[in-house]
């Protein structure tokens, strides 16, 4: 697997090349993409974006965890957690990938 991470800079620079805006529009506008879909999750609602994936948030209940060294059970406390559920194509995709 390579490390190379893609970053916000570098959706903003394909932005520009791919649609022509300028740099800085380019920025505003993969902020403004990433706002909006991170506004709809604090709210609860599912983000889907077809051919991609769903975001989605869950709540998980409170429960006795335990700590893998000393065995001792600590309390672990309700919360809400941001999940990803890639699509089919998305799926397909990345296994064929794999197949390099």
């Amino acid at each position: 697997m390579s490390e190379k991470t893609l970053t916000r800079m570098d959706l903003s620079e394909a932005v520009f090349r791919e649609v022509g805006l300028s740099r800085n529009e380019s920025a505003q506008l993969v902020e403004s993409v990433l706002q909006h879909m991170s506004d709809a999750l604090v709210r609860g609602e599912q983000v889907k974006i077809s051919s991609f994936g769903t975001f989605s948030v869950r709540d998980k209940a409170a429960r006795i965890g335990r700590n893998p060294k000393t065995g001792e059970e600590v309390p672990i406390h309700p919360r809400r957690v941001l999940t990803f559920r890639p699509s089919h194509l998305m799926k397909e995709r990345v296994a064929a990938g794999n197949r390099k």
